[in-house]
Formats: structure tokens, sequence, C-alpha cells
């Protein structure tokens, strides 16, 4: 099936859809399953480092305010 052409960022992300669901033997509920998984890992690491940077900032802004 022929897909019509748009600009190129969607065209790449068209490619990377077939890619991910080729990969899932062409199961696009498995597909989506294992985009949510990483969707959800992503979320998770973006929290930590979130939190470490809100730790660091608490940290160091008290020794800011006295120099």
């Amino acid at each position: 099936m022929s897909r019509p052409r748009t600009n190129g960022i969607l065209d790449q992300y068209e490619l990377v859809i077939d890619e991910i669901v080729a990969a899932c033997d062409g199961d696009v509920r498995s597909a989506l399953r294992a985009l949510m998984l990483v969707n959800e890992e992503l979320e998770q690491r973006l929290e930590r480092i979130s939190a470490q940077m809100d730790a660091r900032l608490r940290h160091r802004l008290p020794h800011q305010l006295l120099h």
C-alpha cells in the first residue's frame, strides 16, 4: 500500500512506525503495547532526573543566596 508524500518529518515517522509494526510481526496491538512500555520507561527516567535536579537546586540555592 503506497502512502501519500507529506513533509520529511512525517515521512520519517511513517517509516519508523512501519519498522516497529514489522518488528512486532505486523501486530499493531503488540507494537502499540511496546511503544507504551517504552514511553512509561522514559517518563520514569524523566521523573528521576527531575527529582535529582530539584535536589541539586535546593542544595545550591541557600549557598548562592549567602554570597
